[in-house]
């Protein structure tokens, strides 16, 4: 069993009560139903005592509540229940695995990720390129056991469980999908960067073993004075297009970031607002390192929309080149992009992906 600091077996615990959950689901009450829980033990969700302190309060909350539901008919793992993963592409690989299996039945299926916005992204990165008949019986909820949970479905267990107990439906979303000239596609369910951000989501990646806990933070201001100095920060030729393929604006910048959403409303870092409003695409030109310093908490609280240095729009796609190499970011997850990857173009998918989501009286498709 994995254990956190203080040796409760977190592990244990928590599948259990997500399996006594899963058995008391609402969802397709008349139907088959299968789960698998997916997760990520080295998540700052497990292993860091006060957050799961919290969760596991949630936990215990979420499954009485369930057990005011009568049991469901036909609840059960689908092949393993409860998948740990122990490296990066586990989580990928499970769900492929899972598809293979969900191909021989007729059962719907909930996958349900346990860990931090890269686990979540694996699972449906291999969702995504499943069969339509595959997504069209399964949904996604992502738990936010991880550290900042900017792609979870609720910044609290209790209330991401909650879409199992109650009647919930299904919504169909887009993903961001990353073509560069040589190589691609990358995709990400939340924000693609490129820029100063992708370089301290890079930094807080290689910290994670030595420094457990939130250390965003501390690269991003890390960052204010130093990224500078490791990349050239160039100018940037970019171009938006609508849904239909039109061009709604093109600008060559010295460009320090770029971020695009898969809708507005996003956060990234551990719940930084860098699309606070509706707009998809946020541009941050190029600034002094006062400037800098002066301007990084805004974007936590996503003022920085106002100040001469942002551009805000909305766009469906966005091609960009530029003469200097650059991290992009996705979900956590970066790549170096260099002068052979350009043009390079950040495109929204249709609406694919199944995420289950509370129910609206009169929205989407309801499994209860």
């Amino acid at each position: 069993m994995i254990k956190t600091m203080n040796g409760t077996k977190t592990i244990a615990i928590f599948s259990a009560g997500i399996a006594e959950v899963c058995r008391h689901t609402a969802l397709a009450k008349d139907a088959p139903f299968r789960w698998t829980i997916i997760a990520n033990p080295k998540a700052g969700g497990f292993t860091i005592p006060s957050r799961w302190k919290k969760h596991a309060a949630g936990l215990a909350a979420a499954v009485a509540k369930a057990k005011t539901n009568p049991p469901h008919t036909d609840a059960a793992p689908s092949y393993a229940g409860a998948l740990l993963t122990g490296a990066a592409g586990h989580a990928k690989r499970f769900t492929e695995d899972l598809i293979a299996a969900m191909a021989r039945d007729s059962a719907f299926h909930l996958i349900i990720t346990a860990g931090g916005d890269g686990t979540s992204r694996e699972a449906l990165t291999a969702l995504f390129c499943a069969d339509e008949s595959i997504r069209a019986r399964c949904a996604v909820l992502r738990l936010p056991m991880g550290t900042g949970n900017d792609g979870a479905d609720a910044q609290e267990l209790g209330a991401a469980l909650d879409r199992i107990i109650t009647p919930s439906i299904i919504t169909r979303t887009p993903a961001l999908r990353l073509d560069c000239r040589n190589r691609g596609p990358f995709l990400a369910f939340n924000i693609l960067s490129v820029g100063l951000d992708a370089f301290v989501t890079h930094n807080t990646n290689k910290m994670k073993d030595k420094l457990p806990g939130d250390s965003y933070k501390l690269w991003v201001d890390i960052a204010a004075l130093l990224y500078d100095r490791i990349y050239t920060v160039g100018r940037m030729d970019i171009t938006a297009f609508d849904e239909h393929g039109a061009e709604i604006r093109s600008m060559t910048e010295t460009t320090l970031l770029m971020a695009v959403g898969v809708s507005g409303r996003r956060t990234y870092g551990s719940q930084k607002r860098i699309l606070p409003d509706d707009r998809n695409v946020c541009i941050v030109r190029q600034m002094s390192v006062f400037r800098k310093l002066m301007l990084k908490d805004m974007f936590t609280y996503g003022t920085h929309i106002d100040k001469p240095e942002t551009v805000l729009f909305t766009a469906s796609c966005v091609e960009f080149r530029g003469e200097h190499p650059i991290l992009a970011q996705m979900d956590g997850e970066t790549v170096l992009l260099t002068p052979e990857d350009f043009p390079c173009r950040i495109a929204l998918t249709g609406s694919v992906m199944p995420i289950l989501q509370p129910a609206p009286a009169d929205r989407g498709r309801t499994y209860s």
